[in-house]
């Protein structure tokens, strides 16, 4: 079945393996070997899948979970026997509540689930007795008493039922119902975000010319496939001939770069922050003309755009990059071509300084409604604007409405929200305008820039509107700052409550000469409550006044998405926020919240 293009998901790999068939086209690492999977190899088990999944009697539209903690190549292989058997594929957080996986299970009527390890075993296991179509739980990683995957790779060995799966996929258009992808939100119950071939697809397609890699080239994956970034990347991957490596964990992604030594990788911009508070923090330990070098160069990337440098300053650059950035290549693997960077606002300052040291670093902007990407910073320094989120892609209009809201009309636009006809007609209207519920403008040359989310805009007792992502994105520059929360709503001035980066506090005490241990012990103390404030007052500068941060709470513990403050993208839950730390909000402003 050879593709000269793909129209819907599985066509991907057989387009692969007509135009760049790979020996390493999927690679997990078991027991510290790289252990990869063929585009060949990749398809054939897929079929077994299907096969095996017609066979245990799932049909078309059927709903299959898949839930894993890590990227792993069983998931890719489970995702595309789904779709060839005319299923459909309900990718979930691993991280979510036990009652959200209720809801969810329930809502779509999930038929069969496929979990990665004993832990996730044991948090859908209960759900058989509240889940009346749930038929049965299969377990990628082998425990002893449980329903190992491989059972349905060998049921499928059998071909008989190959002809069904080939009159499926026969049957299979770019417009039907491909994924159901429930989105955590920050209120509410889940939402699942119907999302068809085509609207994957035509984002593939339409996102080739932003990467700047090529058949041949490494992947790393690391990012939640479950989470549509992640999962189109993938697709991207395959249908551009590129190897997917998958990292072992989130904890051991930066052993596994300098092992795979990747061109290409999708990253948040939490994890960039983490880089670069290691680099810095090395940095600090050095001493004398090396300490000075660095920080030269670190404050020469502060300087850094794209656009209209100087002569003088290409110099000095080329210098840093020789001398102190070239080292920050290293820790990467050395054979970075392109960092794509999304689901969160990615702070200018950390743009500027891995855009300096050499780095291709691509900020896009998406929704998984649109499949994800609208818009993406490209490869070359003309088509790139530290600030934007870029350029829309291919056949995807953008405009902004009245009050400032981002609009989106194109293919990858979701079909709706699964059994939420009220829900979807809020976002999408009639002709295909598509709700974004970002604030934003397009610069002169056509570049897209996001400025905040609409209903996370709030008004003071004074009348004043507050964006407070932009701000909160500005006070993270602080390496004080971890997590902040700007409030305020019908207060007369704007407050924040923070949560520190413990780890970095602890050390900035030992070397003022005290000792701090517990969180709590942190959020309590003046002395870091002062440091941290001063930060916030010189930050603060950028603002106008009635936006300026007045008052500060520090939080004792770490937010998380097991705790309720994040989200599975660690977006900030700010009703969750502001309730549990109600006591500190009212510490700050004498009162409870205005509700």
């Amino acid at each position: 079945m050879a593709q000269d293009k793909a129209t819907r998901l599985y066509d991907i790999p057989r387009y692969q393996l007509k135009h760049s068939p790979l020996k390493d086209a999927l690679v997990n690492k078991r027991a510290g070997e790289w252990r990869p999977l063929s585009t060949a190899e990749f398809i054939d088990a897929s079929e077994k899948v299907s096969r095996a999944l017609i066979d245990m009697g799932v049909q078309p539209e059927d709903k299959i979970a898949l839930i894993s903690s890590t990227n792993r190549w069983e998931w890719n292989v489970m995702d595309m026997g789904i779709l060839q058997a005319g299923a459909v594929n309900v990718p979930v957080y691993p991280t979510i509540s036990t009652e959200d996986y209720e809801y969810i299970f329930n809502d779509c009527g999930v038929k069969f689930c496929f979990v990665s390890d004993r832990e996730l075993y044991d948090k859908v296991d209960p759900l058989r007795e509240k889940v009346a179509t749930l038929e049965e739980i299969f377990i990628f990683e082998k425990e002893e008493g449980l329903r190992h995957w491989e059972e349905v790779l060998q049921r499928g060995e059998d071909t008989q039922h190959q002809p069904e799966v080939e009159k499926r996929m026969a049957a299979g258009q770019p417009d039907h119902l491909a994924t159901l992808i429930y989105t955590s939100g920050t209120t509410g119950v889940p939402k699942g975000v119907m999302l068809s071939h085509n609207n994957l697809v035509s984002n593939v397609v339409d996102c080739e010319d932003r990467i700047p890699v090529v058949s041949g080239a490494k992947a790393l994956s690391f990012l939640p496939v479950c989470h549509v970034f992640e999962r189109m990347l993938t697709y991207l991957y395959m249908y551009n001939g590129i190897a997917i490596y998958f990292a072992e964990s989130i904890d051991k992604v930066g052993d596994n770069i300098r092992e795979v030594k990747p061109d290409i990788f999708a990253a948040v911009p939490r994890l960039l922050e983490k880089v670069y508070d290691k680099i810095i923090a090395k940095g600090t330990e050095l001493t004398g003309l090396k300490r000075k070098l660095f920080f030269w160069a670190v404050e020469l990337g502060e300087e850094f755009d794209h656009q209209g440098q100087s002569g003088w300053y290409q110099l000095r650059l080329k210098l840093a990059r020789k001398l102190i950035f070239s080292k920050w290549q290293e820790a990467l693997g050395g054979n970075v071509k392109a960092i794509v960077s999304g689901g969160a606002a990615l702070n200018p300052n950390l743009n500027r300084a891995f855009s300096a040291a050499g780095f291709n670093i691509q900020e896009g902007y998406g929704l998984t409604e649109t499949s994800p990407v609208i818009a993406v910073n490209g490869p070359v320094p003309e088509e790139k604007r530290i600030g934007t989120v870029g350029r829309p892609i291919k056949n995807v209009k953008v405009r902004i409405a009245s009050d400032g809201e981002v609009l989106c009309q194109g293919p990858n636009v979701m079909m709706g929200y699964y059994n939420q006809p009220e829900k979807t007609a809020e976002v999408l209207e009639a002709d295909g305008w598509f709700h974004t519920g970002d604030i934003g403008e397009l610069t002169d040359d056509g570049l897209l820039k996001i400025t905040d989310r609409k209903k996370e805009m709030f008004k003071t007792s004074g009348g004043k509107y507050i964006a407070p992502q932009i701000m909160e994105n500005a006070f993270k520059e602080s390496r004080f700052i971890e997590q902040i929360m700007v409030v305020g709503e019908g207060e007369k001035h704007p407050a924040a409550l923070v949560q520190v980066d413990f780890d970095f506090v602890r050390e900035w005490a030992r070397r003022k000469g005290f000792e701090l241990q517990s969180e709590k012990e942190i959020a309590r103390d003046d002395r870091v409550h002062e440091r941290v404030m001063q930060a916030i007052t010189q930050l603060n500068e950028q603002f106008a006044r009635y936006e300026q941060v007045k008052k500060i709470a520090l939080t004792p513990e770490q937010w998380t998405v097991d705790g309720g403050q994040l989200t599975p993208k660690l977006s900030l839950k700010r009703r969750n926020i502001i309730k549990r730390y109600q006591a500190l909000y009212e510490h700050v402003y004498g009162h409870p919240p205005v509700r």
